[in-house]
């Protein structure tokens, strides 16, 4: 083995036991202050928009896992270099792990609510690595008693060999028990079991799914927690101790209020299905998902606490720092904007907001679904900017009419004869009251409409369609109650949403 090699290796070690080291110390100092989920979270929040767009639309929900695995090999790839560079200075090993020492207590430093103690596992696992690295590379030179950290063109004995490679194997085995042992530990120390042992208050029940609303090879009307999509800045989900989470509403306003969890869960409550949709959700695209809300009703809680004239924006707050701003006249014009804490009768899951989040039918999550909420702030869109408004997105989010094709997929192949065509169509708190299919270039055909709870869901639909012959091209468009189509000029989703006609092609035999 080359001794350029082992240098490699033995970076790549180092580099293991550095993020090992570092997540055993940020399960007590949060797991946000790890320095690969604190410099990810520096990513996010500096990356240019259209890069964050490519990533959602070619990673989707997993979006933060492709770039904490880009980061990990980013990691690697310096950490290997560092390596076979450190046998030519004894000064390269200190100095590009002190950068990697920089970099990380910089990223932690600046995570919101953020305390000295976040710079600790990223100042121990450089420690840790820079011990690692001296050792290894002292190892790996042929002859004892040479300089470790200076070339030496001796030989490499086989006694040497063992020790290198005895080494690696100890400095991997920190690396995986401290990276898996650290986030079992943090997920013990999460709030699984303060979710486990909340009870749901009571509410009316919701207006039942009427029968039919279900249409054979859509997607399920009501969307399981497992199956919802996720996409939020988030890394790691803010893990919150329900006993210890307060809403304070404040600025514009004559009344301030703070609440806390039980006396949120004393306030009125009702159950609603309301469809939520991403703005990043390309046309056809599966960023969308219905389910049964649980939670009282945010007009209350703002007429409460009486928004001053001008008020016209509503900044809602995450407990990671997170911001979206919703129209305050949005917010209190009678939909069912709710502050949710279930989701499909039971408490909200962790990565979907627990202890509580917002759910405005109406607007993109963007503008409205604030997870993990913690604050309300009354102000004015002329003097604040939410999170994604400086990145290019518009400030206001309705949603637009849209319309899927679930049934066939894209490139399947059919018999000829009756085939049903089938999918969803939204347009919350409007509602659907028309869908059209299209074959190839021929007129429109009204599909079939399936019940539904209410305007603030999507509408399942089908057509029957007697298939001939061929290559066919399939096509969706839907209207709204208040006569708007979906128009047929493509857009991509940033500013305000994507447009356009969602179009299958199906070979027919």
């Amino acid at each position: 083995m080359k001794l350029s090699l082992r240098a490699a290796l033995a970076g790549l070690a180092a580099a293991g036991v550095a993020l090992g080291v570092a997540e055993i110390v940020a399960v007590l100092t949060g797991p946000l202050s790890s320095p690969l989920f604190a410099v990810g979270g520096v990513v996010v929040d500096n990356v240019p928009a259209p890069v964050k767009d490519a990533g959602i639309a070619v990673f989707g929900t997993h979006d933060k896992t492709a770039l904490l695995t880009g980061t990990a090999i980013l990691l690697a790839g310096y950490a290997a270099v560092l390596g076979v560079l450190a046998l030519r200075s004894r000064l390269v090993a200190p100095a590009g792990i002190a950068l990697f020492a920089v970099i990380g207590v910089a990223a932690a430093l600046t995570r919101n609510d953020a305390g000295p103690t976040a710079a600790l596992p990223t100042l121990a696992g450089a420690v840790a690595a820079y011990l690692a690295l001296r050792y290894l590379l002292r190892v790996a030179l042929a002859e004892e008693g040479s300089d470790p950290e200076v070339v030496h063109p001796s030989v490499y004995r086989e006694g040497g060999r063992r020790r290198f490679l005895i080494g690696l194997g100890t400095a991997a085995g920190v690396a995986a028990v401290g990276g898996v042992g650290g986030r079992l530990l943090t997920s013990r120390r999460a709030v699984t079991a303060a979710r486990a042992a909340v009870v749901l208050p009571p509410a009316p029940p919701a207006v039942p799914v009427p029968v039919g609303a279900q249409v054979d090879g859509a997607a399920a009307y009501v969307t399981s927690n497992a199956d919802f999509y996720q996409i939020d800045t988030a890394l790691y989900p803010p893990q919150i101790d329900p006993s210890t989470w307060e809403l304070r509403i404040h600025g514009m306003v004559r009344n301030p209020i703070t609440i806390t969890w039980e006396q949120l869960l004393r306030r009125p409550m009702v159950q609603r299905y309301v469809t939520l949709a991403c703005v990043s959700n390309e046309v056809g695209g599966d960023l969308i998902g219905n389910a049964l809300w649980l939670g009282t009703p945010i007009k209350d809680l703002l007429d409460e606490a009486q928004p001053l004239p001008g008020a016209d924006q509503v900044v809602q707050r995450s407990s990671d720092g997170w911001t979206c701003g919703s129209p305050t006249a949005v917010l209190r014009d009678g939909r069912d904007a709710l502050l949710a804490v279930g989701m499909n009768g039971e408490p909200l899951p962790v990565r979907h907001g627990f202890p509580v989040r917002m759910v405005v039918p109406g607007l993109y999550g963007y503008v409205s679904a604030c997870k993990w909420i913690t604050e309300i702030e009354l102000t004015r869109f002329a003097d604040f900017d939410a999170y994604w408004v400086p990145r290019g997105w518009s400030a206001l989010g309705p949603i637009k009419t849209e319309s899927r094709i679930d049934t066939p997929r894209d490139g399947a192949e059919r018999k000829a004869g009756p085939v049903t065509v089938a999918g969803v169509a939204w347009a919350q708190h409007r509602g659907i009251t028309k869908v059209e299919v299209q074959v190839d270039n021929g007129p429109w055909a009204p599909a079939t409409l399936a019940p539904v709870v209410s305007a603030d869901t999507w509408v399942q639909w089908s057509y029957a369609w007697q298939a001939t012959a061929g290559e066919h091209t399939l096509r969706v468009r839907a209207t709204d109650k208040d006569g708007q189509t979906q128009t047929s000029s493509p857009a991509a989703p940033a500013p305000d949403g994507a447009t356009g006609w969602h179009s299958v092609q199906v070979t027919v035999g």
